[in-house]
């Protein structure tokens, strides 16, 4: 049986990419997102076989969407092998702006509870099998704050925490989870940054690593590793000499800007 990949976000950016890793490497996949035209168009031009991959529209930002996709997916597919909760937004934010709270509800609801109730179809099931990958998408940017992105950092170092939680849960049942941590990758995401972006990787490169540490069943993996050295020497600086290397840095745009 071909191995079946369910991934979140995947019409366009990481979401994507891994998408096209995975059907190169003789997946099947049942790709979701909000855009389902767009995903559609893209399978076709990208010459998709079209019984290897099916479609399923939903907002991880809505529970009751996610769980329909989820078992409609079980229905027309059956239970995948790999879960890959992608999806995910990126708002600058600055709490002196009242609106800007919204801002942070709405990065949490996409980045942390879309991402739970990704895996919520599907957990109980692959337990029961024995087997299976679930797959959070963080980012290095859960490492440390970065002033004017409280709200994304945040919820990037609430999904590494999440999914620790949930692998502890896992651990003896078959299932396992992989956190992913992208370094700057080149997508829409990163593409209005006004700030450098050190080690900038190609999307593709970067959903070629995944996939290997994917099927690696690597528990925690920085991507590109250049990435995860720098990140971790900014952990450990002291928070006066952060604070003073981040002076002046240009902050993430809000939304309007």
């Amino acid at each position: 049986m071909a191995e079946l990949v369910f991934i979140t976000g995947a019409s366009s950016g990481i979401g994507q990419a891994l998408a096209l890793q995975y059907y190169r490497a003789g997946a099947h996949l049942a790709l979701l997102a909000r855009r389902t035209a767009d995903i559609e168009r893209w399978a076709v031009e990208q010459g998709l076989a079209p019984e290897r991959w099916r479609v399923y529209g939903a907002d991880v930002a809505d529970e009751a969407a996610l769980l329909r996709a989820g078992r409609d997916c079980i229905a027309a597919q059956g239970l995948p092998d790999v879960v890959i909760a992608n999806a995910g937004i990126s708002l600058g934010m600055d709490t002196a702006e009242f609106d800007d709270l919204d801002v942070m509800r709405r990065t949490f609801a996409t980045n942390n509870i879309g991402l739970a109730a990704t895996f919520h179809p599907f957990l109980a099931a692959m337990q029961q099998r024995g087997s299976g990958t679930l797959v959070g998408i963080a980012s290095v940017a859960a490492i440390r704050g970065l002033p004017g992105h409280g709200a994304y950092c945040a919820s990037k170092a609430a999904v590494v925490a999440y999914c620790e939680s949930l692998r502890g849960e896992c651990r003896g049942s078959g299932v396992r989870v992989v956190t992913l941590l992208p370094g700057y990758i080149a997508t829409p995401l990163t593409s209005g940054n006004r700030y450098s972006m050190p080690f900038l990787m190609p999307v593709e490169a970067f959903a070629a690593q995944a996939l290997r540490a994917i099927r690696a069943q690597t528990s925690y993996r920085v991507i590109p590793w250049q990435m995860g050295v720098l990140a971790k020497l900014l952990r450990v600086l002291p928070n006066w000499l952060y604070d003073r290397l981040l002076a002046g840095r240009p902050r993430k745009r809000r939304q309007g800007e």
